[in-house]
């Protein structure tokens, strides 16, 4: 048996052997996803290795920082109902978590984030040029690697990839006059999280021979959970501990990126609502200018303790309870109750 691997650190994030496999019959199957994710994390270090030094420890880099691989414990998860772990699954489930990785590279440079996963960020170190780059890399790699499984793992891929992109640029984009900010910001989650996420549940599916009839609903049940998955990451992003985010507490609201406290916090009409929402855009801007991103922490302090977060938590659970109901397909047994957890846990990190 090799040692535990980085993406078993997931346990701590979700509780995953105490609360997504939780019950005796849910104890094999937690055995066969650990296995799973010890032989992703040995692709994933085959993958990653590149020839050239710098780009072999610039590709290594946020992957050796750790990681939760939520995308491919999902796809080990998915494909136990079909032919279960088999090699296509590996393949598809490495790939979709070296895209993610990539994505890290890229968003990180676009936020100004300073760290990642407990480190400091790519472009901090080597910086913006190098990073990107280094993304593009990743994101190479991940398109040969599902290249091996035909034309429809190709499709799969591109079309996520399609979303991602989209995503982003909605959100660097912002909303237009005509949009709702909430109701815009919850398609960017679809489209930059919740994407990558369904791929990875439909993968299984389509990768271990399961039934097709599953297909859908597991897309539909991924991308639901990871909207609920990132609604929680905004609440996260306002906590205190960095060793709870890995970045600077409100690294995505310093950056002048909105996430769903903030924009439900635009939709309160009283006046200490209007005059915090106030504080934290000239905040914002005084940061753009080269001023402390200190200057908003009392600021993102009263938000975090504020009626929009904890609406922010409730909207989180309601994704999720979506995301249950379109397992209603998927016959009952140890796979459909993990998923069921795993929903649950996605929207709820508290514990």
């Amino acid at each position: 048996m090799t040692p535990s691997a980085p993406g078993s650190r997931i346990a701590s994030k979700l509780g995953l052997t105490d609360r997504i496999f939780a019950g005796p019959r849910s104890r094999r199957l937690m055995a066969t996803v650990d296995a799973g994710l010890e032989r992703v994390d040995e692709c994933l270090r085959t993958e990653l290795h590149v020839s050239d030094a710098l780009a072999d420890a610039t590709s290594r880099y946020l992957y050796d920082a750790g990681g939760k691989r939520v995308r491919p414990m999902l796809a080990l998860l998915t494909a136990q109902l079909g032919e279960g772990t088999t090699d296509e699954v590996v393949q598809a489930a490495t790939a979709l978590e070296l895209t993610h990785l990539g994505s890290l590279y890229h968003d990180d440079v676009m936020d100004a984030a300073d760290r990642r996963r407990g480190v400091p960020s790519a472009h901090a170190v080597w910086g913006n040029s190098v990073a990107i780059l280094t993304g593009d890399l990743l994101f190479s790699r991940a398109s040969q690697l599902m290249a091996r499984n035909g034309e429809r793992a190709i499709r799969l891929q591109a079309d996520t990839f399609e979303r991602l992109v989209l995503g982003q640029m909605h959100e660097t984009v912002g909303a237009q006059p005509d949009d709702d900010p909430v109701e815009f910001y919850l398609q960017v989650l679809a489209d930059k999280t919740g994407s990558l996420i369904a791929a990875a549940a439909e993968a299984g599916v389509i990768f271990s021979n399961a039934p097709a009839e599953y297909q859908r609903p597991m897309s539909v049940f991924g991308e639901k959970a990871g909207v609920a998955f990132q609604l929680l990451d905004d609440v996260i992003d306002l906590s205190p501990d960095p060793a709870e985010t890995g970045k600077v507490p409100g690294t995505d609201l310093r950056a002048g990126v909105p996430t769903m406290p903030y924009l439900l916090l635009g939709r309160a009409d009283d006046d200490e609502s209007r005059a915090l929402r106030g504080r934290i855009d000239e905040g914002v801007a005084a940061i753009a200018e080269g001023a402390d991103p200190a200057v908003l922490d009392a600021d993102l302090a009263l938000l975090r303790d504020h009626s929009a977060t904890a609406a922010t938590l409730d909207l989180a659970n309601s994704w999720s309870r979506d995301a249950i109901e379109a397992l209603a397909p998927v016959p009952d047994g140890p796979v459909r109750e993990a998923l069921t957890r795993f929903a649950q846990a996605v929207a709820d990190r508290s514990s």
